[in-house]
């Protein structure tokens, strides 16, 4: 059970991560100009290749991970908090929707809530992809970025987001830790019992199952959370302190 209640910074933090696919069901539904941009992309990614790769297969497999060709379908977010009883807990949402734009305003919404309270946000490698692709797809879908997801011009020390996998690095720089490694190691269940990240684009457009993935989502914020108790000398919490609303 988690006892640590009077530790105020977990309160301030609103732990998250996202689900995103390709922009469009397949290569061919791509407006003839985006298609030659990811002809190019597609290119790049696999110029050391020795095989030849179809571009419309590396767009259905790979274009979710860049905002310029993939859309967010979910958002998960956690945060700690006491209940009744006096004890902490760890409450997890998870927002869903097929229209991007109407999602990353409810997101926008939620953020703006915190504001005045010092907010942090911390995802696993969240600098690298969670936190500039929301920032990307916000400009995108031409809605104003909220401060605490607005980088521009500010010093280091000033910048209000925590990463797991940057805390685990330790300054170390030769390698990418994925979550899942990191709940193994610490014993924490994983939410890859449910499916894996690379199955999303699959899960949403070929089994139209937007629930699992929202599921699934929720539970790597679980994780995250677990894995950044952890990180900072906490107990984790028992799984009837885990709440996902």
């Amino acid at each position: 059970m988690y006892q640590k209640s009077n530790n105020q910074f977990t309160k301030k933090i609103l732990f998250l991560d996202i689900e995103t696919v390709s922009c469009t069901e397949s290569y061919e539904a791509l407006p003839e100009a985006m298609r030659l941009l990811w002809d190019k992309k597609s290119y790049a990614l696999h110029a050391r290749s020795t095989e030849q790769v179809d571009p419309a297969c590396s767009f259905f497999n790979e274009a979710a991970i860049y905002a310029e060709f993939g859309k967010v379908i979910v958002i998960a977010l956690g945060y700690f908090t006491n209940n009744e009883k006096g004890e902490t807990e760890l409450r997890i949402k998870g927002l869903q929707s097929h229209n991007e734009k109407e999602l990353l305003e409810n997101f926008k919404s939620i953020l703006e809530q915190f504001t005045e309270q010092h907010l942090q946000l911390c995802a696993h490698n969240g600098k690298e992809f969670d936190f500039p692709y929301l920032c990307r797809r916000m400009i995108i879908n031409n809605i104003a970025i909220p401060g605490v997801l607005n980088m521009g011009g500010k010093k280091p020390w000033e910048v209000p987001h925590l990463d797991t996998m940057e805390m685990w690095k330790f300054g170390d720089r030769k390698s990418f830790t994925s979550l899942h490694l990191m709940a193994t190691i610490f014993g924490i269940v994983s939410s890859k019992e449910i499916m894996e990240g690379s199955e999303v684009n699959s899960y949403y457009y070929t089994k139209n199952d937007m629930e699992t993935i929202t599921k699934y989502c929720m539970q790597d914020v679980a994780v995250l959370a677990q894995v950044f108790c952890k990180l900072n000398g906490l107990p984790i919490l028992s799984p009837e302190h885990i709440i996902l609303t």
